[in-house]
C-alpha cells in the first residue's frame, strides 16, 4: 500500500483536563469556535474547547483525522503507521489519552536499548546522556573511536565557550567534544525526531533545558550532569517514552469522538479557503462554498498553510511562517514470518539509528514486535513479526519518487547489512509522509516568538502546531491547548469590558 500524506454544546471538562477561558461566572457564556487542522494540535484544542461549553467545528482537508499519527495493519496485524511513541516525562499526552478513555491502555516500551550502526557493526547506544550528549566520555567507549573518546575528556583544556542567543547543537557540541560524538549520536539521535541535520538544528529550540544549563555552566559536560541532576531531583526515573495498545494512531481518533461527545463537529474532507476579520467575528471560507462565522479560530495547519491563510490578516505572520522548512521521511513496515526472524538473530533491544554518511540507506530500524508488548501480542497470534525501517532526511527527498517495491527492497538489503536478516517479508506497506517534520534551525525560537507577537495582534485567532514549540505528541497538545485557551479569552474579555460597562 502506498499512501502519502501532507497536513493539511458543552459538557464539564473531563478528568486530567483544564477548563478553558470564556465562561464568566454566569455571564455571557462562550460562542462559536472553528478549528482549522484535524491533527493532534488541532484535535486538543477543541477537546479543550467543548469542555469549556464551546460550540465547536473543526475542519480537516484529509478523509481521515489524526495528521501524522496514523494506525493501519499489515497481514493482519494492527501497526501504527506514523509515530509509535510519546514522551513519558511530558504529562501532556498521558492526561490526554486518560480524559479520552485510553488511560488503561498506556503501555511502557518492553526494551528501551538499542543500537547504533556506525564503522561497520551494530555497537550498543550508551546510556547516561542527553540527546546523545554524554556526561562523560568513558560510557561511549566502543561506539567511538579511541581518538573520539579522547577529545571528550580534554573538554577542560578548552576555554569557555558562550551559547548566546541561540546555537547550532551540532556545531557547539562539535567543537566542545568533537565531530564523532556529534556524527555517530546526536545527528542520529536528532534525526529520529527532526529528520534534520544537527549542525543546522537550534539547540535552544530543540533541546532547550540543556541550552539553558549551557548558559550557566562554561564546560558542556558539567551542563549535561545539570540536565540530569535536575531530571533526578524531579524523580524522572519513570520510562522516558510511552505507547498505548493498540497504537499512539487510537489517541487522535479517541479525543475525536470525546468531542463528537461534548457536542463539537468534525468535518473531514473541508479544505479551508479564507480567512477574514468581520465586524461580527472571525469569516471562515470553505470548499463547499459555505462561510462560517466565529468568535474564535485556531489553526493548527502546517506552516505554509497557515501562512497562506494568514496572509490577508497578518502579513507579517505570513512571511514568517513561509520561511519554516519542512523534511519529508517514508516509513516501510514489514512483516515476517516469526520463525524467520528467531533464525536470523536480530541484535537484542528495540532496534538501531544509522548516522548519515554511513553506507545503509535508512536512517533507523525499529524492531516493533520486540519494542511493545501489544505487537508482540497481536502479531505472534498471526505467527508473525513486524518491523519497520525509516529513509528521508533534511534536503533529502529521493525517497518519494522511488516505488514501493524498490524501498522495500533497499530495508531489506541494509537490514541483511546490519543484522544478517536473509528473509522476504510476507506483507509490506510503504507511508510517504510529505512535509512530515518541520525543521528548527538557528533562530527559530525568535520566529515563532515574531510569528505569535503579530497573530496576538488578531483578537480570537491563535495557531499551533509542531512548527512552533515542539514536535513531539506532548508538545503539539500542549500548543493546542495554549491555543484555546488564548483565542477563547476573546470572550472572557469581551464579557468583562460588558460588565465593567454595566457598571
Amino acid at each position: 500500500m502506498d499512501s502519502a500524506h501532507r497536513g493539511g454544546a458543552g459538557t464539564a471538562a473531563a478528568p486530567g483536563t483544564q477548563t478553558a477561558p470564556g465562561t464568566n461566572g454566569g455571564g455571557t457564556p462562550p460562542g462559536r469556535a472553528v478549528v482549522v487542522g484535524g491533527g493532534i494540535s488541532g484535535l486538543a484544542a477543541a477537546h479543550r474547547l467543548t469542555a469549556a461549553g464551546w460550540r465547536v467545528t473543526l475542519l480537516e482537508t484529509a478523509a481521515v483525522l489524526g495528521g501524522k499519527l496514523s494506525v493501519g495493519e499489515i497481514a493482519g496485524v494492527p501497526v501504527d503507521l506514523g509515530a509509535e511513541s510519546m514522551l513519558a516525562r511530558r504529562p501532556e499526552a498521558a492526561d490526554l489519552a486518560r480524559a479520552a478513555g485510553l488511560g488503561d491502555r498506556l503501555e511502557d516500551p518492553a526494551t528501551t536499548t538499542a543500537s547504533v550502526w556506525t564503522r561497520g557493526a551494530l555497537r550498543p547506544m550508551p546510556r547516561g546522556h542527553v540527546m546523545g550528549v554524554p556526561a562523560d566520555a568513558g560510557s561511549l567507549a566502543g561506539l567511538l573511536t579511541p581518538e573520539g573518546v579522547a577529545r571528550i575528556a580534554r573538554e577542560r583544556e578548552l576555554p569557555p565557550a558562550a551559547v548566546g542567543d541561540d546555537i547550532a547543537i551540532g556545531r557547539y557540541v562539535a567543537d566542545r567534544l568533537g565531530e564523532e560524538v556529534v556524527d555517530r549520536l546526536v545527528d542520529p539521535l536528532l534525526g529520529g525526531v527532526y529528520a534534520g541535520d544537527a549542525y543546522r538544528i537550534s539547540m535552544r529550540a530543540a533541546v532547550p533545558a540543556l541550552f539553558e544549563a549551557a548558559r550557566s555552566h562554561p564546560y558542556l559536560l558539567d551542563a549535561v550532569r545539570a540536565v540530569q541532576e535536575a531530571a533526578a531531583a524531579r524523580q524522572q526515573a519513570g520510562p522516558v517514552f510511552l505507547g498505548l495498545d493498540g497504537g499512539v494512531g487510537t489517541l487522535p481518533l479517541a479525543v475525536a469522538e470525546t468531542v463528537r461527545a461534548a457536542g463539537g463537529e468534525l468535518r473531514t474532507g473541508t479544505r479551508v479557503l479564507g480567512l477574514e476579520r468581520g465586524a461580527d467575528g472571525w469569516h471562515v471560507r470553505t470548499d463547499r462554498g459555505e462561510t462560517l462565522t466565529a468568535d474564535a479560530v485556531v489553526l493548527a495547519t502546517p506552516a505554509w498553510s497557515t501562512a497562506e491563510l494568514l496572509s490577508a490578516e497578518s502579513p507579517a505572520a505570513a512571511a514568517e511562517l513561509g520561511r519554516i522548512e519542512y523534511a519529508s521521511m517514508t516509513l516501510i513496515t514489514l512483516a515476517f514470518r516469526r520463525a524467520d526472524l528467531d533464525a536470523a538473530a536480530l541484535p537484542d533491544g528495540s532496534g538501531f539509528l544509522v548516522p548519515a554518511g554511513e553506507d545503509l540507506t535508512i536512517k533507523a530500524s525499529t524492531f516493533s514486535s520486540r519494542k511493545w508488548r501489544w505487537t508482540d501480542e497481536a502479531s505472534a497470534a498471526e505467527g508473525l513479526a513486524v518491523l519497520r525501517t525509516s529513509v528521508g532526511r533534511y534536503g533529502d527527498e529521493d525517497h518519494l519518487d522511488r516505488e514501493d517495491g524498490e524501498l522495500v527492497d533497499v530495508s531489506l538489503r541494509d537490514l541483511g547489512a546490519a543484522t544478517g536478516l536473509a528473509a522476504r517479508p510476507v506483507a509490506s506497506t510503504v507511508t510517504r509522509w510529505i512535509g512530515g517534520l518541520p525543521q528548527y534551525p538557528v533562530g527559530h525560537a525568535d520566529r515563532t516568538a515574531r510569528i505569535r507577537a503579530e497573530v496576538a495582534k488578531l483578537p480570537g485567532l491563535a495557531v499551533c502546531g509542531a512548527a512552533y514549540d515542539g514536535v513531539g505528541i506532548p508538545a503539539c497538545i500542549a500548543d493546542g491547548q495554549r491555543a484555546a485557551d488564548t483565542a477563547a479569552a476573546i470572550r472572557t474579555r469581551a464579557t468583562d469590558a460588558g460588565s465593567d460597562a454595566g457598571q
